[in-house]
């Protein structure tokens, strides 16, 4: 089996793709050695593209107000134990001149998908932080929307889109998710980012309740077939205030061999050494980069609401979590053999 899981991972190594069946195979036979021979193979892949630069996005976590009840998530609308709050323009504006001051070139602004934001503020906004910062990256991610807003949003200046598809199963996504939010919608919503031309990022929680390894070779198959420029996975971790309160997190190896998978499979992808990764073990995110990412994203936020954007149990927020700190995370990326690097970032052809 070993043999064949090596024989697989230079299958990806070499720009051949796998069957589903050849994902999930490679995904079955996951052990120490194995990984071992993924993450190396993944590691010189991104070098090959990326040297050895980190990418930093500042995080702006705009509001967790959210319309959906995602089963999942912390800020999901009949959460009423969360502390709610939205970020002003000019709170916002605030975040990016203070990172801009610290160098960062790059915007994230995140958020749940609050009815009160409408397209003419997300519009204004992105518009006014071009304007100061015309050499800066816009990202944003604030859920599924009509064509039309995500078209008014690029034409403003935004430059890239995250939004995770979460499974590539229909009968997973809808364990997952309440009635009248569907996969094939936001598959749509991805396409459209595409085509408009945005650099489009997709995603999905590892170990998320009734996941199999069935579903996260389909996801394997759905990134290929998108060929996202970001692909943002971390592992599922509980809220207490969800249903899915007393579910098991996943699997932090888990989530690293997916990490090196991507990054064989989209060479060039920009591939995020997430927050949850950092949050279920102390050098998660130095692990994710040794296992092929090349991305973290510490957090702008004023520091008064980086306590109240809790999507999970435990979310780190300080200390190497906080721009403030930026001096401290490139200390731990220069103790694995890599440098920080505060520009856009932009993913390379």
């Amino acid at each position: 089996m070993r043999r064949e899981a090596f024989a697989r991972i230079d299958a990806l190594a070499a720009g051949y793709t796998l069957p589903e069946e050849g994902y999930l195979a490679l995904l079955r036979a996951q052990d120490a050695e194995t990984d071992a021979y993924l993450f190396e193979k993944a590691v010189a892949a991104r070098r090959r593209v990326y040297g050895d630069a980190v990418y930093v996005r500042g995080l702006i976590e705009v509001s967790n107000y959210c319309k959906n009840d995602c089963l999942y998530c912390g800020i999901r609308r009949s959460n009423r134990a969360a502390s709610r709050y939205r970020l002003g323009k000019a709170e916002i504006l605030a975040c990016c001149e203070a990172g801009y001051a610290l160098g960062f070139r790059t915007f994230v602004l995140q958020g749940g998908e609050d009815p009160t934001l409408d397209d003419a503020q997300v519009v204004d906004i992105v518009s006014s932080i071009k304007d100061s910062h015309p050499d800066c990256a816009v990202t944003l991610s604030l859920g599924e929307k009509p064509r039309a807003s995500y078209q008014a949003y690029f034409d403003a200046g935004a430059d890239r889109y995250l939004l995770r598809h979460e499974t590539a199963s229909e009968v997973h996504y809808a364990r997952l998710h309440p009635a009248g939010m569907s996969l094939a919608n936001r598959k749509r919503c991805l396409y459209d980012l595409q085509e408009i031309g945005y650099q489009v990022g997709c995603g999905m929680m590892v170990g998320a309740p009734y996941q199999t390894d069935a579903h996260l070779a389909q996801d394997l198959c759905f990134i290929q077939q998108l060929q996202p420029h970001m692909v943002g996975i971390g592992p599922f971790i509980p809220h207490k205030d969800t249903p899915f309160a007393m579910e098991r997190a996943g699997s932090m190896a888990r989530t690293l061999q997916l990490l090196g998978i991507i990054r064989l499979m989209l060479p060039h992808v920009l591939l995020p050494a997430t927050t949850a990764l950092g949050t279920i073990h102390p050098q998660g995110r130095e692990k994710g980069i040794l296992a092929g990412a090349n991305v973290v994203m510490p957090n702008l936020s004023p520091e008064h609401v980086r306590g109240k954007y809790m999507l999970y149990d435990g979310k780190i927020n300080t200390g190497a979590e906080s721009a403030q700190h930026l001096a401290d995370l490139a200390a731990r990326m220069a103790r694995i053999g890599y440098r920080v690097v505060v520009d856009r970032g932009d993913w390379k052809k």
